[in-house]
């Protein structure tokens, strides 16, 4: 077995997404960026902050910026209820909260399930998106969710 035979199985081993709503439309993230799904909070609010980044708490010590994926991918409906979720994701090297609709699930993809996305105009920048999986009938946005939170129109970085 040579060395590119390892690579070639980890790139089409299936991958475990954890799936979310925003809106009506549902996405999947790498599984390995969230470190704890929590209720929402109102997070305390920063000064001049853009617009889709709610503010901050403090988790265990650690201040974590809360991102709404909601406001900023431009869902419809920004309610906050109670199915209203943060997913708390470590991202190039820090700790980002998200704010979705609600969690579904985790689900395994098999890269030859993942089909690029369509390059049209949209809120994300298209190099954001993974793809698009499928999953029975349902059809997952997979997010590459790390490039996402570092895009400088999130906000949180120089």
């Amino acid at each position: 077995m040579g060395a590119n035979d390892n690579f070639a199985n980890t790139a089409t081993r299936p991958r475990e997404y954890l799936t979310f709503r925003l809106g009506n439309e549902e996405y999947g993230i790498d599984i390995l960026k969230v470190q704890e799904i929590r209720s929402y909070e109102p997070p305390t609010r920063i000064a001049n902050a853009p617009g889709h980044v709610k503010g901050v708490v403090n988790l265990r010590g650690v201040i974590v910026p809360i991102v709404d994926l909601r406001l900023r991918l431009n869902t419809e409906n920004c309610d906050y209820n109670a199915f209203t979720v943060v997913i708390v994701l470590h991202v190039a090297g820090r700790v980002v909260g998200a704010v979705v609709d609600g969690v579904s699930d985790v689900l395994e993809i098999a890269a030859d399930s993942v089909r690029p996305a369509p390059e049209i105009s949209s809120a994300v920048d298209s190099g954001c998106i993974l793809g698009l999986g499928q999953v029975g009938e349902r059809m997952l946005i997979l997010l590459d969710i790390e490039r996402l939170m570092t895009d400088p129109a999130m906000g949180l970085v120089d």
